[in-house]
């Protein structure tokens, strides 16, 4: 069998995100679907509440952009969340011809005992309020809405002739190479380059493959598994932030972390009580006094945004030594909670839980990153032929805070604006490559002293107007440790791993130390140690018998290449988490520093710049010299 595929568009991911693109996209185009594992493992499949979306006759677009802006403490990208939350109503409407079996208002059903889910209409919705909306806008279908909206989706995609899904196929690199093949056309520093597809571990075959794209769509999810509690799957380690990056992406805002306040504080159990139960009613009480202590915390009690109740609920935890607080919702009517919250209700009676009659025990933890790899609202990201969309992505929306439920109706606008994009790409850039094919017939008449039209420079100008690369207003720049992380290398095991170091331990060590020193509060202390004991592991990693070639290309083809690949990466990524923190001397949304309590004047983007090696058409103006070495204590 080949290690070679070749295929018109490759799709990194298979959550709501990369399914939305794929159904999008023309019929006439071969897709490829990567998913790292089953279909079902994406942190898509586990969402609850549902997607918000403006579509209430007493709402608007406006009051929705405008609570989420206050959301997002003022990091919103406001031009992208217009666009964005504009096409709720669209987005919605689509998923309701998918198939999707959202849950209807009582008068509907009343008019139709027999719905036909395929013609759902938004206004036959029923809505329910979440933290930070002012109103009833979130459409949900019962309270395990990413399921129901996951499994419509994957019968679609998995019934389409043009859709090739891989599940167990995970990238480990992006592949890109100059817009413009010729060497003659070389713009050297400024030379575009284009993404044409991925370097992909099959685990089922333990073997690497190539995938040749004209275009990718990065979809991989967030990067929640690098710290001990979490809501998102295994799978979601950030490595689609690591592999933009690594081929010249910008990232933007890593430090903003959102704890979803109440996941179910049980033994190791990853379950989210959804903030729908909150938004009927919900009430969180300490469980030592009883007291329901968001009443004296913030106007909105415990429909306040993520950020406020996450912290209310951590310090309360850190006093009363329990390690969760109490939700409550038996004051509710039995056959109301039953209804409208049956998962949820059966997943807790399971463990013994009636939540009926029983209060449930929470605490925070890490469920969503509002940071990411620089995007517009089309996707574009800093090469041209690389799309992103969803957790892996920051358009700007979330700012410093994600509003609830905004997540998923980002990943379906963002997936079908791609997938009107993208077309016209691959169309400019076949015409590019006709031209380039007829400079370089030019070139040789020219050398028979015959005349030609087309000259190099147009052709780089060509180039150039290919993509419209994004653009960010009030950034940063994260200034980045030399030692490790600037100048990661596509690491190559060259022999067997035989090593005293042993990668589980650091792995489980790395999410223990994230969750203790880069949680929900932060300090310096904290945030130094963290650094140390980051770099420690990396260079023990260094000087085991694990010979590691800084300049080999090649990824891992065996699974015992693959745990430290994997491992590598991580540390990578933690480390620029961690300085992205410690270089933000505020406390803004989701980023809350002890030591520096209080708002900036004026609210910045952070951005990390992208490898030495990669320079794009989209920032030549930002000098990369900026990235100096600087020992972990200079702050001032």
């Amino acid at each position: 069998m080949s290690n070679i595929i070749k295929t018109d568009v490759l799709i990194i991911g298979a959550g709501l995100a990369g399914l939305s693109t794929a159904l999008s996209l023309p019929k006439s185009l071969n897709i490829t679907v990567l998913s790292k594992a089953a279909l079902e493992v994406c942190s898509s499949h586990y969402a609850q509440g549902g997607i918000a979306a403006s579509l209430d006759k007493a709402d608007s677009v406006t009051d929705h952009i405008a609570d989420t802006l206050i959301a997002g403490a003022g990091l919103c990208a406001t031009d992208n969340t217009a666009r964005i939350l504009g096409a709720g109503q669209q987005a919605v409407q689509w998923l309701c011809e998918q198939g999707v079996p959202f849950t209807q208002t009582t008068l509907t059903k009343e008019n139709d005992n027999t719905p036909d889910f395929a013609v759902l209409k938004t206004s036959d919705l029923h809505l329910t309020k979440e933290g930070g909306h002012g109103c009833r806008r979130v459409a949900h279908a019962d309270d395990a809405t990413g399921r129901h909206v996951m499994d419509a989706l994957t019968t679609k995609v998995q019934t389409a002739a043009h859709i090739t899904i891989l599940p167990y196929h995970e990238a480990l690199e992006l592949l890109t190479s100059p817009m413009i093949s010729s060497s003659s056309f070389s713009m050297n520093d400024s030379e575009i380059k284009h993404c044409r597809g991925a370097l992909v571990f099959d685990h089922i075959n333990e073997r690497q493959l190539t995938i040749y794209s004209a275009a990718v769509v990065l979809a991989s999810g967030g990067l929640g598994q690098l710290f001990k509690r979490a809501s998102a799957p295994n799978v979601c380690v950030g490595d689609g932030v690591i592999m933009a990056w690594q081929a010249g992406c910008r990232l933007a805002n890593l430090e903003f972390i959102q704890f979803h306040p109440t996941g179910l504080a049980l033994d190791d159990s990853s379950f989210l009580i959804s903030e729908a139960l909150r938004g009927e009613g919900g009430r969180l009480y300490c469980p030592q006094t009883g007291a329901r202590f968001m009443l004296d915390i913030d106007e909105r009690a415990e429909l306040a945004p993520r950020d406020i109740v996450a912290r209310a609920i951590a310090n309360q935890i850190s006093s009363n030594g329990l390690g969760y607080v109490h939700l409550d919702v038996s004051h509710l009517p039995a056959a109301f909670i039953q209804a409208h919250f049956p998962q949820i209700y059966q997943t807790l009676l399971a463990l013994g839980i009636d939540m009926t009659i029983d209060p449930i025990p929470v605490a925070p933890t890490a469920h969503y990153s509002c940071g990411g790899v620089v995007t517009d609202a089309n996707g574009l990201t800093d090469i041209a032929g690389l799309y992103a969309a969803g957790e892996v992505a920051y358009t700007g929306l979330h700012g410093a805070n994600r509003l609830a439920s905004n997540s998923l109706l980002e990943c379906v606008v963002v997936g079908r604006n791609i997938a009107a994009n993208l077309p016209h790409y691959l169309t400019k850039l076949e015409n590019l490559k006709n031209l380039e094919a007829l400079e370089k017939t030019a070139e040789t008449l020219e050398k028979m002293a015959q005349p030609h039209t087309t000259a190099s420079y147009e052709l780089h100008q060509l180039a150039a107007d290919i993509w419209q690369y994004p653009t960010l207003e009030n950034t940063q720049f994260v200034i980045l440790l030399s030692s490790k992380q600037s100048s990661l290398p596509i690491y190559k095991v060259d022999k067997a791993f035989h090593s005293d170091v042993d990668i589980a331990e650091i792995t489980i060590a790395l999410k223990a130390l994230l969750t203790a020193n880069m949680g929900i509060t932060r300090s310096d202390e904290k945030l130094e140690q963290a650094l140390r004991q980051i770099e420690q592991w990396q260079e023990s990693i260094e000087h085991t018998e694990i010979m590691l070639s800084d300049t080999s290309s090649k990824a891992p083809t065996t699974d015992s290449e693959l745990a430290i690949f994997q491992l590598v990466r991580q540390l990578a990524l933690a480390t620029m988490i961690v300085q992205s923190a410690y270089q933000r001397f505020e406390s803004r949304g989701g980023h809350y520093r002890e030591d520096y309590p209080n708002l900036a004047e004026t609210p910045f983007t952070s951005i990390i710049l992208p490898r030495r090696d990669a320079t794009l058409n989209s920032f030549s103006h930002n000098i990369e010299d900026e990235r100096y070495p600087i020992p972990v204590t200079d702050h001032i």
